[in-house]
């Protein structure tokens, strides 16, 4: 039998700890199981958990705040139970009591899963979903199985090159402007810098520049053939449907040296929207650059590399655009806000340090704030196959909008400001929304259509008027 995982005996005061957790997560989830517990419904719970690092599981908690102690029956035997638990899934899950004051509390003290290994149950690969345990996606179970493997950014994209070619292959005078530091009065200095950060590396042939070192600073990407057609491609179409083509273009230069040419490329090619601000009639751009700026960042740092002849896309419609990457995303669409899992760590360290990203997950919530501002549609996010969808479109007054296009702005409204730690109810809803306050019936029965989506809850279920009730997320 597997060695468990190592923990300290829970105490009532631990338990207690984990009940003030503002939200479940990746190590820790609650169940009330007062009299009973599903035997199925905990073993996919454990691989799930397993799958997701490790954790809790805790019985005999109310899994809504204030999360009350209200004592299980289930598993009289954990002894009996985990051996039933080993032999269904094949790994070692140590089960505790713990005698709190308020009743007695059972904790699944579950290990993570080996690396390069995902645990199954009955053929099912789980994960988590909010409250809901998923099947984990291909694209994720591909991860899990090539890991230990070699890392595909540090793998050679061009080998045996002298110092010249280096500096001829790569836009050192931009990489060094980008991290704000002055150009090396020798070329020795270049050479150390970027050997420095590991985006080339010496041995007997002479230099090798690694994928990474070519994404970022080529200066022109067809110069690597491995990573040529990793190019971010910009594609315009006469109206909104794909089948008229205006322009097909692929950047040529690396993701930090050519970022802020290919994001002035797209904003070029926005359509524009006529607005009369203060009896002034002015053409505004479809949406604001921020927006695209952000978008394309992150499409560009969270892309699947392993998926051979797939590249981030920006389409370019009448009435809006669609960025998209390779890959299913690492965490949730409908958590974008609030989550963050860095697919390439280096690829985001470098980006954030050149200053094009912020790798702590604001970059969608400055979307979301740049969309309720500019009154723009609420964006949508979509996994397609093997691929992330962003779709931004432009302003959509209120009485345009259909009935989902008000619960996802509803939705994201909530996210962002319980991410802020603000609150959300009618008032700022209606401020979104940009409706005074005789509105706010309706935008009442927005609320109320979000939370019947289970996007939303009521935070304060003593409040009897809408009006007054505050929201938060269904995953808070």
């Amino acid at each position: 039998m597997e060695s468990s995982i190592y923990f300290m005996p829970t105490t009532p005061a631990q338990i207690d700890l984990w009940r003030t957790s503002p939200s479940e997560h990746q190590r820790l989830e609650f169940k009330e199981a007062k009299n009973q517990f599903d035997t199925q419904k905990l073993y996919r719970y454990c691989v799930a958990l397993a799958n997701e690092g490790g954790g809790h599981l805790v019985l005999g908690i109310a899994d809504q705040p204030p999360r009350k102690v209200v004592g299980t029956h289930a598993f009289n035997n954990p002894v009996d139970m985990a051996a039933k638990l080993f032999q269904a899934l094949g790994f070692r899950v140590d089960i505790e009591e713990v005698a709190h004051p308020d009743g007695r509390v059972l904790v699944f003290h579950i290990p993570s899963r080996p690396k390069g290994t995902a645990y199954h149950f009955e053929g099912a690969y789980l994960m988590r979903s909010g409250s809901e345990l998923v099947p984990m996606s291909e694209d994720q179970l591909r991860r899990i199985f090539s890991e230990g493997a070699p890392d595909w950014l540090s793998e050679p994209a061009a080998e045996g090159l002298a110092d010249q070619d280096v500096v001829q292959l790569l836009d050192t005078q931009t990489y060094f402007d980008l991290l704000k530091r002055p150009y090396p009065s020798t070329r020795d200095g270049v050479i150390e810098q970027l050997r420095g950060e590991r985006l080339i590396v010496k041995d007997a042939k002479g230099w090798s520049i690694n994928r990474l070192g070519a994404l970022l600073l080529a200066r022109k990407l067809e110069d690597f053939a491995s990573v040529a057609r990793k190019a971010p491609r910009v594609v315009v179409y006469n109206g909104d449907s794909k089948l008229a083509t205006k322009m097909d273009h692929v950047d040529a230069k690396g993701y930090a040296v050519g970022f802020q040419d290919l994001v002035n490329l797209v904003m070029a090619q926005l359509p524009q929207n006529e607005v009369i601000e203060e009896a002034i009639r002015k053409e505004v751009k479809l949406v604001p650059e921020i927006v695209i700026r952000e978008l394309v960042a992150n499409a560009l740092i969270h892309q699947e590399f392993s998926l051979s002849g797939a590249s981030v896309m920006i389409e370019v419609y009448a009435s809006r655009v669609e960025i998209s990457n390779p890959g299913e995303p690492m965490v949730p669409t409908e958590r974008f806000i609030d989550g963050y899992e860095s697919r390439n760590e280096r690829l985001a360290d470098l980006m954030r340090r050149f200053g094009i990203c912020e790798e702590k997950s604001s970059g969608i919530d400055k979307v979301i704030h740049a969309a309720e501002f500019y009154q723009l549609q609420a964006p949508i996010f979509q996994t397609g196959l093997r691929r992330t969808i962003i779709v931004i479109a432009g302003a959509k007054k209120f009485a345009e909008m259909d009935r989902d296009d008000r619960i996802r702005a509803c939705y994201q409204h909530c996210a962002l400001r319980y991410v802020m730690r603000q609150e959300t109810n009618n008032q700022s809803l209606r401020e979104r929304f940009h409706l005074p306050e005789s509105r706010s019936v309706v935008v009442s029965q927005v609320l109320a259509a979000t939370v019947q989506a289970g996007l939303v809850k009521t935070e304060d279920k003593a409040t009897a008027s809408r009006k007054f009730a505050r929201y938060v997320p269904f995953w808070s």
